[in-house]
């Protein structure tokens, strides 16, 4: 009997600075982990990363969503020289750092910048699932901040694409304060008459859930996303009750009232132009 091996700690994915992209996982060919499917590379390309057979909506990078959310030539990224930095010391976090580099191919988890959609002209940001999770930062809330503040001085309205496993618990306490941060940059933006759209996209949860990703004046989801605050295991053993079938799931909020629309990817792009449209300042309805 071969033993080795057996007493070696399980290889921890989020170590690696998240997982990398699902595609690239089973070469030219990717399995739906919804369904079984087994999916030509570039039949799931062609159909926005979203599975053939079921629908199951793949996790996206920002530069992937750009492509088929911005008209040509039209994104013009805004603050991409700000990067982390182990403010606290805390151990193995440059590692950290520099994994998730390598896994998402940017700097830091999210991505802001300008662009028109079908020529209505906004401020964005995507969230990235490939830089540990889409956690949230201080340059994550620095950016979003910032991007708000661009947005209100431009009289632009916002559109952002939510992922996140919560805040970053490398950076501690001046993670969590990016929920006020962000949030109040929100409000100003939202006090001088200027639209804010959400768009959760699995999985939205933590603080980016109790901050800016709920406060959208529409918000709307991808179908199946998971959006919660807390993990459904924590509410479960808090409350001592098993929770309802689909809890935290985007159809389950919708039905309860804390979303407005699910949206599946292949209708975004018109979806957004025409809420876009209807908001826009200064139109006549």
């Amino acid at each position: 009997m071969n033993l080795m091996g057996l007493f070696r700690s399980p290889q921890n994915e989020l170590e690696k600075g998240g997982r990398k992209q699902d595609r690239e996982e089973t070469g030219i060919n990717n399995t739906c982990p919804h369904c079984g499917a087994l999916l030509p590379l570039s039949e799931q390309l062609e159909n926005l990363n979203v599975c053939t057979a079921c629908g199951y909506h793949f996790r996206m990078s920002p530069r992937e969503r750009i492509a088929y959310l911005a008209d040509e030539d039209t994104f013009e990224e805004l603050f991409g020289e700000l990067k982390s930095r182990d403010v606290l010391g805390f151990p193995g976090y440059d590692q950290k750092l520099r994994n998730a580099k390598l896994a998402s191919r940017e700097k830091e988890g999210v991505v802001c910048g300008t662009a028109e959609i079908c020529s209505e002209k906004c401020a964005l940001f995507f969230m990235d699932p490939n830089f540990m999770i889409g956690s949230m930062g201080t340059v994550v809330g620095e950016k979003i901040t910032r991007l708000f503040e661009y947005a209100l001085e431009h009289s632009l309205p916002v559109v952002g694409f939510t992922v996140s496993g919560g805040a970053r618990m490398q950076e501690g306490i001046l993670s969590l304060m990016q929920m006020a941060k962000t949030s109040g940059a929100l409000r100003k933006h939202s006090d001088a008459g200027n639209f804010y759209l959400t768009v959760l996209t699995d999985p939205t949860t933590g603080g980016v859930t109790a901050s800016f990703a709920m406060d959208g004046d529409v918000i709307m989801s991808e179908p199946g996303a998971t959006i919660g605050f807390a993990g459904a295991r924590v509410i479960e053993q808090t409350i001592r009750k098993k929770l309802p079938q689909g809890f935290q799931k985007a159809e389950f909020l919708l039905e309860h009232g804390f979303i407005d629309l699910i949206v599946p990817r292949s209708e975004q792009k018109e979806t957004i132009a025409k809420l876009l449209k209807l908001h826009k300042r200064g139109s006549v309805q």
